[in-house]
């Protein structure tokens, strides 16, 4: 399996000092919305999809106002992964499947350039989109599903990996690619495992939003960590992910490598 690491959006909030915790005060921040293309023996499979063509094409009416006045996104498309596959060879009919770690706007608005593929998602985050609250009308944006996408709904983990139980979704690919519970965030977050030769990656999503979170000793920035709690669903359960998600890369550093969706730094490990 190969593994290819995309930025699919970069967004671009005010005030880097708070964002980055460098930078100046009026400075614009930085953040990515990191994404995987893994070339399988069942097709390409995309762990997050970042921003589509559609979210670059129609912003306003695809990621709301407040969204945009808020994390002032560059929107291009040749950052959507629909474009960087293409200039790998790729066409949007060779990706069969797709892993979100969650449905929020910056995670599954390319969902719509591939209709065709499967999308897997735990249960309870499927019922945000299929049977949502009044809260979840506000946070999912529902054009981004309007197209109708292939659900695989998944649910009771079975598999053990490090200490987590884990889902295996595709039935081809059990060996290498797991999907790992970890909620909070919204009702049904989960990390993505992917074995990279003999260590394994670990797609951890928004279960925490910078590399100091899970022990590296940069300080965690104040403007990301007012963010963070502003947008989750269950504090007590994205706590206790976050410190689980910790106790593993004390661990099991040596033999799984953590990385969250944002984090610019911990893109640039990758590329």
């Amino acid at each position: 399996m190969k593994i290819h690491h995309l930025n699919c959006g970069t967004l671009c909030p005010y005030c880097a000092r708070l964002i980055n915790g460098k930078g100046g005060w009026t400075e614009k921040g930085r953040l990515v919305c990191h994404c995987l293309a893994l070339e399988t023996k069942v097709g390409v499979v995309l762990v997050d999809t970042g921003f589509g063509v559609a979210d670059v094409e129609k912003p306003k009416a695809r990621l709301g106002s407040a969204f945009l006045a808020l994390t002032q996104p560059t929107l291009k498309r040749e950052e959507t992964a629909l474009a960087q596959l293409e200039a790998m060879g790729f066409s949007a009919k060779d990706v069969t499947h797709i892993v979100p770690t969650h449905l929020d706007l910056d995670h599954a608005g390319g969902l719509s350039d591939y209709p065709h593929a499967t999308v897997h998602v735990l249960d309870a985050e499927l019922a945000q989109i299929t049977r949502p609250t009044a809260r979840d009308k506000v946070r999912f944006r529902a054009l981004q599903f309007a197209h109708g996408p292939r659900w695989a709904e998944h649910r009771n983990p079975t598999v053990d990996w490090f200490g987590f139980k884990a889902i295996a979704p595709i039935a081809e690919l059990a060996d290498d690619l797991l999907m790992v519970p970890l909620v909070g965030h919204t009702k049904g977050h989960c990390g993505v495992a992917v074995r990279n030769g003999s260590k394994w990656l670990l797609h951890c999503g928004d279960a925490y939003f910078h590399r100091a979170e899970v022990g590296h000793p940069d300080p965690m920035p104040a403007g990301l960590r007012i963010f963070e709690k502003l947008v989750q669903t269950w504090p007590q359960a994205r706590i206790d992910s976050q410190a689980r998600l910790k106790a593993l890369a004390e661990k099991h550093g040596a033999e799984v490598e953590l990385f969250c969706a944002h984090d610019p730094e911990e893109l640039a490990r990758y590329q």
